[in-house]
């Protein structure tokens, strides 16, 4: 009977840790901090009177960029991490690669959609960023950030009534209150025009 007892002791032992030793392992990937982002960090958050700063990551956290490899990655939370980095750190043209591989796993992600749109936007490529930005429209006319970018990049490109008009859907849609306070913003901001 004792040596039952040892055994049992041994396996109790045995099993806390490796417990142990597996939550040493993965909780790096779980904690909030990690630099592991979901695809709907992009955000708009405080009221500022220069257009460019309206649009901001804010949940985006730089832990480094890794090596090249990176861009080998098929994981698509590891490629919605890289490309939140890149694009926070400025790098985006390789967000843009990332964001366009996003799309591989899910093409109707209204969300992806925006964060391409403005990433293409700030790279210059403003006609190709309106129609990524259309077509997350398109596949989720309910949400309310993408009608914000909408509205930032037609405003910047001077299309004041398509913005108001995208502006004015963002403070109508959904319930984010920040959003919905920087549409707000922005559209005072406009120059006079059409109803607001």
């Amino acid at each position: 009977m004792n040596r039952d007892a040892k055994f049992w002791y041994t396996m109790v032992v045995f099993q806390f840790l490796f417990g142990l030793g597996v939550f040493a392992l993965t909780r790096e990937y779980y904690r909030p901090e990690s630099g592991v982002v979901n695809s709907r960090s992009l955000s708009v958050q405080r009221p500022v009177s220069d257009w460019s700063r309206m649009i901001d990551t804010s949940e985006s956290a730089l832990t480094g960029l890794q090596t090249s490899n990176d861009l080998a990655s098929g994981d698509p939370i590891e490629i919605s991490r890289q490309a939140e980095e890149y694009f926070a750190s400025k790098q985006y043209d390789k967000a843009a690669i990332m964001y366009e591989r996003l799309l591989a796993f899910s093409p109707n992600d209204g969300t992806i959609l925006n964060n391409l749109g403005l990433t293409l936007h700030y790279l210059g490529r403003s006609t190709e960023s309106l129609q990524r930005l259309q077509e997350g429209v398109a596949a989720e006319p309910e949400n309310q950030r993408i009608w914000l970018t909408v509205g930032y990049v037609n405003n910047a490109l001077g299309n004041t009534e398509e913005a108001r008009r995208a502006l004015l859907k963002a403070t109508q849609t959904g319930t984010d209150e920040a959003i919905r306070k920087s549409a707000t913003d922005m559209l005072q901001s406009l120059p006079p025009g059409g109803p607001e």
